[in-house]
């Protein structure tokens, strides 16, 4: 089972802070991850549109797109951070 976490921006898009979700076996990166949520709720286009740039942590380590998920994984979603 997946935990799935968002964050600032992005949980005010979806309406939810965090999910679970059996990690299907299709589903093997983050990349995979992020078009089979794409494919199960509309939503997420306005989360992981074009001019949108997400990060993307698993277990606490921000990883790259092709980064490979495993049962057990929290992955969390976060837009960049800014500041001055």
């Amino acid at each position: 089972m997946l935990r799935i976490q968002y964050f600032a921006s992005i949980r005010e898009t979806l309406g939810r802070s965090e999910e679970e979700l059996e990690l299907p076996a299709h589903v093997g990166s983050v990349q995979n991850l992020i078009d089979h949520l794409l494919s199960i709720n509309p939503s997420f286009q306005r989360v992981f549109s074009a001019h949108n740039k997400v990060l993307v942590a698993v277990n606490q380590t921000v990883v790259d797109l092709d980064h490979p998920l495993s049962e057990n994984d929290e992955v969390a979603f976060f837009p960049p951070m800014t500041g001055g």
